[in-house]
């Protein structure tokens, strides 16, 4: 592999011109595809067949035929302090109000607070509803606006007026927050490479491969069904990879410069030797990836096909794009002068060592405990966690309409009124007495524990299904919420039994419930999956069967301790101000599956970048100390600034808006503080230098069946001192 990717850089550094040419044509018809399709990412999270799907399809199908279908969005309204709704001058703002929202096109029809008879118990707090003609993602900003207006024209008149729903209205218009990641890194890069071209070099790379990655997702929007959140995990993935992937060539790349090769040269033997850690690096990152297709959850799987095709060009890219860049402008990265100073440095590093690596070898017993302890502390929150998809009263900005509508529906009617489980009861027998039947039942779910109302039965069309509403006492991420679920689905067996009635619970809080439950039953799957696969690559890789299980155990202590944090902040509501989360909630449901998929490729990035220069090393003194201290002098550097960009990029998707972005941002950016510097820069070595040459341990027969990957690039440095560095 090495030999190839050294051919492939030295043709990319001859012919720089042209593939740059060749690149940007790429992108320019890309962009133009997509200037003339557009795209159309979809907003929903769901998972087909699971039990409210189901229900939520039987009841669709029983009232489409009435026309009671179609999105929806509430317009709650409040009285000014001290006065309340039900007086003439209140009740016609908030007429009119209905009635202006009911006029636009796209509208279908409207429901005032009034014909609703909803008002809140002290009378201040009421809503009207709205039903539209289209899907809602199909609704046009400009339908949006006007309704807005309407809700403007009743907040001048005195009322507060929000709205929330199927269509949110809530608009753009934020910060690109991967900017902040971008300056960031650039900050680092300058001052790890102590150049500002050389700095922008990894960055301008990362967002070529990020540019196609992400205009062929838009592209495929036309195709599958892909879901805007894939979009953001793929930016935040593909800049941060992408980025490290070209810090490690271009760290090599000037390695060789200091040593005397020429430009071509020094890109070539880069991508030939730190290529090959950046392909099986990506390959590792990608398997945790598309193995989230295991869980069968088609919004995941799209999750993980998106990010790994951003994955997919950037390394690409690093491996054929950089290399044109380097051959270009790689004469003005480190003059001669710099050279000779970059010698005498190495010189000097080799003789005294890594201040960090004579540190943690010398007390690798206490470091690796000590480690290991602050990983348990920390990870301890994770064995309450709470999984869920959270509700509007976490996800949304104190200053979004949709959070503010929440908070006053919350404030009226209890925090169970955004937790409503629609409630069929199918009727599988005669008509006769199931009426009264249907009443029996509805106040067997009233004695419920937790249900605080449940309204009249309504019959459908076909008189074979009935509609009631249940409205708990908790809201929709309690886990009181969630054991109400599951009580009427248990009654549901003996009704059944009783009546031949079936009940079927739907509703955004119990399908929220279920996917919660689905993804708890596929994370084991996925989790040893990728474990095994993984295991298996390094095992070749590293040819040891030790060091691939070490990899293996530390990404279990960071996991853990990352999933520790974030329960720790987001679920119990530590630290929420200072890190920008507008409230406590439940972890999102598909959150643990995710960050294993991306922490694990990230960790073994780490490990790779790090444990390859050790087994060069070793491989050449038979020294297994030495090939630590070599591993974190050479490497270390790499590793840290690779992981501060790392966690720079993910604290910038943690200042989005959106709390499911910010969840996922906060979330990978302390998976990497933890793996990149507890794990694999501190118990790494530490570990490895109490196990000594036993760390190589490869049994003589699986090294003789084992391909050869020669992913350090053993048999180019050879063939290139045969040459005397001369490229033939």
């Amino acid at each position: 592999m090495a030999k190839y990717l050294f051919k492939l850089g030295l043709w990319s550094a001859r012919s720089s011109k042209k593939v740059l040419l060749g690149t940007l044509i790429v992108l320019l018809a890309l962009g133009a595809l997509i200037l003339s399709f557009g795209w159309s990412f979809s907003s929903e999270l769901t998972i087909p067949n699971t039990p409210a799907d189901k229900a939520a399809k039987v009841i669709g199908a029983e009232f489409a035929a009435a026309g009671q279908t179609g999105p929806k969005i509430q317009i709650v309204f409040k009285a000014p302090e001290g006065q309340t709704l039900d007086t003439a001058q209140w009740q016609k703002v908030m007429d009119d109000t209905m009635k202006g929202i009911g006029e636009v096109s796209e509208v279908a029809g409207v429901t005032t607070p009034a014909q609703l008879q909803n008002l809140s118990p002290g009378k201040q707090i009421a809503y009207g509803e709205a039903t539209f003609k289209v899907p809602a993602p199909d609704v046009k900003e400009e339908t949006k606006t006007k309704i807005e207006q309407r809700l403007d024209n009743a907040r001048a008149a005195g009322l507060q007026a929000e709205s929330r729903g199927d269509v949110e209205l809530s608009q753009g218009g934020e910060f690109p927050v991967e900017v902040i990641g971008i300056i960031a890194a650039f900050v680092i890069l300058a001052v790890t490479f102590g150049s500002f071209l050389a700095a922008g070099m990894p960055i301008v790379s990362a967002l070529i491969g990020l540019g196609v990655g992400m205009l062929g997702i838009m592209l495929a929007t036309h195709v599958v069904e892909v879901q805007s959140v894939s979009l953001s995990l793929a930016a935040m993935l593909g800049l941060a990879v992408g980025i490290d992937y070209a810090l490690f060539i271009i760290t090599r790349f000037k390695q060789q410069l200091a040593q005397g090769y020429s430009v071509q040269e020094s890109v070539a033997i880069a991508n030939g030797t730190a290529g090959s850690a950046v392909l099986f690096a990506g390959v590792t990152v990608v398997i945790g990836l598309l193995g989230l297709s295991v869980a069968r959850i088609p919004f995941l799987t799209m999750m993980g096909i998106s990010s790994a095709l951003c994955v997919i060009t950037t390394v690409a890219v690093s491996l054929i794009v950089l290399p044109a860049i380097l051959g270009w402008l790689g004469h003005k990265i480190s003059p001669a002068k710099a050279k000779q100073q970059a010698k005498k440095r190495n010189a000097k590093q080799a003789a005294s060592g890594s201040a960090w690596g004579l540190f943690v070898t010398k007390r690798p017993l206490l470091v690796a405990v000590v480690s290991v302890i602050l990983l348990g502390v920390i990870a301890i929150p994770f064995f309450h966690i709470n999984l869920g998809l959270p509700s509007e009263g976490t996800t949304k900005a104190k200053d979004t309409t949709e959070r503010k509508a929440f908070d006053l529906l919350t404030e009226g009617y209890g925090a169970g009124y955004n937790a409503s489980l629609v409630i069929g009861a199918v009727v599988d027998r005669p008509s006769d007495a199931v009426t009264q039947d249907i009443a029996k039942i509805a106040d067997e779910i009233k004695q419920l524990p937790g249900v605080q109302a449940v309204s009249p039965a309504i019959p459908g069309p076909s008189g074979k299904l009935y509609l009631m509403t249940a409205i708990p006492q908790t809201g929709p991420d309690d886990t009181k919420t969630k054991s109400l679920v599951k009580a009427i689905r248990a009654l549901s067996e003996r009704t059944e039994a009783d009546h031949r009635i079936e009940l079927l619970v739907t509703g955004t809080t119990a399908m929220n419930i279920d996917i919660a439950d689905k993804l708890n039953q596929a994370l084991p799957v996925f989790a040893a999956l990728i474990v095994i696969l993984a295991y298996m690559l390094l095992v070749v890789v590293f040819r040891s069967l030790v060091i691939p299980l070490k990899a293996v155990l530390g990404f279990l202590l960071s996991l853990g301790a990352t999933l520790g944090f974030v329960v720790f902040v987001v679920q119990d509501g530590h630290l929420l101000g200072l890190l920008g989360f507008p409230g406590s909630g439940p972890i999102l449901a598909f959150l643990p599956v995710i960050l294993i998929g991306i922490l694990f490729g990230l960790a073994m990035d780490y490990e790779i970048f790090l444990v390859s220069k050790m087994r060069e090393v070793y491989a050449h003194t038979g020294d297994a100390r030495q090939a630590v201290l070599d591993g974190v002098r050479d490497s270390g550097k790499v590793v840290t600034a690779a992981g501060l960009i790392m966690i720079s990029v993910f604290v910038g998707f943690m200042l989005a808006p959106d709390a499911i972005i910010k969840s996922m941002g906060l979330a990978l950016a302390f998976g990497v503080l933890f793996d990149a510097f507890v794990v694999r820069m501190t118990l790494v070595p530490a570990v490895m230098s109490l196990m000594g040459k036993s760390a190589w341990y490869m049994p003589k027969w699986l090294d003789r069946i084992l391909p050869n990957v020669d992913v350090e690039g053993e048999s180019i440095m050879a063939e290139m001192e045969k040459k005397g560095k001369k490229i033939a």
